[in-house]
């Protein structure tokens, strides 16, 4: 196992024995020997000369496209992308050279960098290895698992009561066994775990009584002719990672775990303590807006009101954006326009499909003409919309607790010449403004 972490170096050395001691306690919880199971953390190797020296050999090779391209799935893509995001395939690549394996273990969120290493690797006079990969789970938000984003995953050490409150929100549509963290969980591991024993639903008998599944088609196709609902999902699920997680939890019990596992991941102290950091001021720049352009839509399959739109927004893959425009704007002016699409809200399902952003547009008071905003002809996909005085960074995703988007909303308006400003301030590409097709003083939403 490589450990990396991007912390000090006494917060590394703490992280590392935090994930040894944890996935240690995990593979004893099956009955899996340890005793040739070796740990070793990335900066026993990459601090060499040689390590350093075949890295530098490995740019000289990589182009551009290929290093884009294979951290396409767990790097950020964003239009002028940092150049550590550029050599990280090369340096998992290199590690599998250094470390000495046969063969590396991955999601199939990997599979880029892992033909990337087979490419490269053997221009640098070392043999390609074996790659084995598993499916991805989805998180419990119904998006990719995410540490930026606690609610979309289990931790190993959770006690009981924070499996509950998660599972409890955790995203499960009635009939929906497509995009359903649960029901994944329940094919990738539970049903392994489980063997030969089915797959119990335990509840009372005027809510259908017991029910058991001998494989997951079966339990899948309950699910979606809702033979069985969301809460049965739940507390099965919830109770099963319980059984899985207990001798985990117990472990971690022991005071010198408990030590660790705090230092390594100390928790923010907002009393007495040293003082949470203040929050950012809300305005736009904290609202990532970017240069769309549709490049394919067609009517919500279960929603008159709706569009499904595939938005190029200038990453690797095009976004899919829902809009309520269907009664508003014909489906053929939106093909292949350039609009404006807020790039960091928390992604939505809306009707079974889920949205990855938010097309802007101009309303009148009424909500009875609705325009989208039209781009200056010249702007680039994946470009930032902003203002002359809003320029920082924007937030990776916006708290929706915070309601961040809906206090900048209430200043964005259309002014007397149609373009688009945010407390008097012009939004602009480096192409030109912003406009509204014919809504002056609107409300912009």
């Amino acid at each position: 196992a490589v450990v990396s972490t991007q912390s000090g170096h006494y917060g590394r050395e703490l992280r590392a024995k935090y994930y040894e001691a944890v996935i240690k306690a995990m593979l004893k919880s099956l009955d899996v020997p340890l005793e040739k199971l070796k740990f070793v953390t990335g900066t026993d190797f990459q601090l060499s000369r040689e390590y350093t020296l075949d890295v530098y050999r490995l740019s000289s090779v990589v182009t551009d496209h290929d290093a884009r391209k294979a951290g396409a799935e767990v790097v950020k893509q964003v239009a002028h992308p940092l150049l550590s995001g550029l050599l990280y395939p090369g340096l998992q690549a290199l590690d599998e050279e250094y470390l000495g394996v046969d063969a590396q273990f991955g999601g199939v969120d990997q599979r880029k960098i892992f033909m990337f290493a087979e490419k490269y690797l053997p221009l640098l006079g070392y043999k390609k290895r074996i790659h084995f990969m598993n499916a991805m789970i989805p998180g419990l938000t119904g998006d990719k698992m995410s540490s930026s984003e606690p609610d979309s995953k289990i931790d190993l050490i959770d006690p009981p009561s924070a499996v509950k409150k998660k599972i409890n929100k955790a995203f499960c549509e009635p009939g929906n066994v497509t995009n359903n963290g649960l029901l994944s969980f329940s094919e990738y591991v539970i049903f392994p775990y489980l063997g030969e024993k089915e797959f119990e639903i335990k509840r009372k008998p005027e809510h259908g009584g017991d029910a058991s599944y001998a494989n997951f088609e079966l339990l899948k196709e309950a699910y979606r002719t809702e033979a069985i609902y969301p809460l049965d999902l739940k507390n099965a699920v919830g109770g099963y990672i319980n059984q899985l997680l207990a001798p985990i939890v117990k472990e971690f019990q022991s005071k010198e775990l408990k030590k660790l596992s705090s230092q390594a991941y100390p928790v923010a102290n907002t009393k007495g303590g040293k003082a949470a950091e203040p929050d950012r001021p809300v305005d736009i720049s904290r609202v990532d807006i970017r240069v769309g352009k549709i490049i394919h839509i067609e009517p919500h399959p279960d929603a008159d009101s709706l569009y499904v739109e595939k938005i190029d927004v200038g990453e690797a893959e095009p976004r899919t954006v829902i809009s309520g425009l269907r009664n508003f704007v014909a489906q053929e002016k939106l093909d292949g326009a350039l609009v404006a699409v807020v790039c960091n809200l928390k992604p939505a399902n809306m009707r079974g499909i889920k949205s990855q952003g938010m097309l802007l547009c101009a309303s009148d008071k009424d909500h009875t003409t609705v325009e989208v905003l039209t781009v200056a002809e010249g702007s680039k996909p994946g470009e930032r919309i902003t203002s002359d005085l809003f320029t920082q960074a924007p937030d990776t995703q916006l708290n929706p607790k915070k309601k961040i988007f809906e206090k900048v909303q209430s200043d964005l308006t259309t002014n007397d010449s149609l373009e688009v400003t945010y407390k008097g301030e012009l939004l602009r590409t480096s192409a030109g403004p912003i406009l509204a097709p014919s809504l002056v003083k609107a409300a912009i939403r």
